[in-house]
């Protein structure tokens, strides 16, 4: 007897058919509400013209001027102090083109807590000015 009620039990969670009907009924009509369709969207462009590089911008949401570095021993990598090139407190927004990496700091030689700006993507706007930048 246990067996038969395990057996009935199983069949209070199987779907049944009017369940998988009302199912495809229902998403039919999100379908052709557009509901359920989403639209094809064309990718968001990248804001930074450059390849292979980290891209500053002065203003947030990657307006504004570009200061774009990157390595020139992509094995190794470098530190950028910005004021150096003129940037200190001007980067509000960053995007990576580089595949690898890159670390934004607050200071001016790359030295204590690395802020992540990971490969291909950015940040926007960034946690605070940095004042130089780790790059590949």
């Amino acid at each position: 007897m246990r067996l038969l009620d395990l057996v009935q039990n199983l069949r209070r969670f199987a779907p049944s058919r009017s369940l998988g009907l009302r199912a495809l009924v229902g998403a039919g009509l999100l379908a052709g509400a557009g509901l359920l369709v989403p639209e094809v969207a064309s990718a968001d462009p990248v804001p930074c013209p450059f390849d292979g590089v980290l891209c500053l911008f002065e203003e947030e949401g990657y307006g504004g001027e570009i200061f774009n570095v990157r390595a020139l021993n992509p094995q190794v990598g470098t530190c950028v102090n910005l004021p150096e090139h003129g940037w200190e407190g001007r980067a509000h927004s960053a995007y990576n083109t580089n595949g690898a990496g890159a670390a934004i700091f607050q200071n001016e030689n790359c030295v204590g807590y690395p802020y992540p700006v990971y490969g291909e993507s950015g940040l926007s706007p960034l946690p605070f000015i940095p004042k130089s930048v780790y790059v590949y």
